[in-house]
């Protein structure tokens, strides 16, 4: 059996030797890098984990214990320390749940927030979520606002009045103003109280998708599909 020695995330213990029971390729770069999921028992504590591994060298001599994506228990088969084949990157967690992938194009900053929001909301981080939807819809919404006049300094702060404000100006579409009630439901109260549950991180996350697939998505579609629209004509 193979052993793998690796941080208990169940337990704690330092460097603690695990049993492997099994293994399965999940990904892989470069034509040779495989990713792994590799499960073990922790010899400490007795409880299973799930470590994320990758491959370490290139050599070809090693190629028969690991295999295409979706190969199955090549590494528990190895008789010897799994130290010696793969690297350890992380401990399968909630945050690998599926994850609905921002809109395209969406702002390259945006979208590492979005990202970040998405992952929390897989964990269960309902109040992290929340926080960081509505970082990345007051980053977007800024955006949209003149560089100066109207609206007042108070609304250009509140990212509910603001959103507000943008609805009556008909700077944001006017189809998505029943979605955007979540920010009045989870109320900036909810956000800084740690009140918010899963059917507010859900609407957050509904109204932040559409919003951003309306502000960025849709126009560059239609900016690429005018510009091979114009390629077809010089052609």
């Amino acid at each position: 059996m193979a052993e793998f020695v690796v941080d208990c995330p169940r337990c704690g213990a330092i460097r603690s030797t695990h049993d492997v029971y099994s293994s399965v390729v999940v990904g892989m770069e470069y034509g040779w890098k495989q990713y792994l999921e590799v499960s073990g028992i922790c010899r400490a504590c007795g409880k299973m984990s799930i470590n994320i591994v990758s491959r370490l060298n290139v050599d070809k001599q090693l190629n028969g214990w690991f295999g295409a994506v979706g190969t199955m228990n090549t590494l528990s088969s190895y008789n010897g320390s799994l130290n010696d084949l793969v690297e350890f990157r992380r401990n399968l967690t909630l945050r690998d749940r599926n994850q609905a992938a921002p809109p395209d194009h969406v702002p390259k900053e945006i979208e590492t927030v979005i990202r970040e929001a998405n992952a929390c909301l897989a964990s269960e981080c309902w109040n992290a979520a929340a926080a960081m939807y509505r970082l990345a819809l007051d980053m977007a919404t800024k955006s949209l606002l003149p560089s100066e006049g109207e609206p007042s300094a108070k609304v250009r702060r509140s990212l509910g009045l603001r959103i507000q404000w943008l609805f009556d100006e008909q700077k944001l579409p006017l189809d998505l103003k029943g979605l955007a009630d979540c920010l009045q439901q989870d109320g900036n109260d909810g956000a800084h109280d740690g009140t918010i549950v899963k059917d507010d991180a859900d609407d957050l996350h509904d109204f932040c998708f559409e919003l951003m697939r309306r502000l960025y998505k849709e126009p560059r579609r239609v900016e690429l599909a005018e510009a091979r629209r114009a390629a077809r004509r010089q052609g």
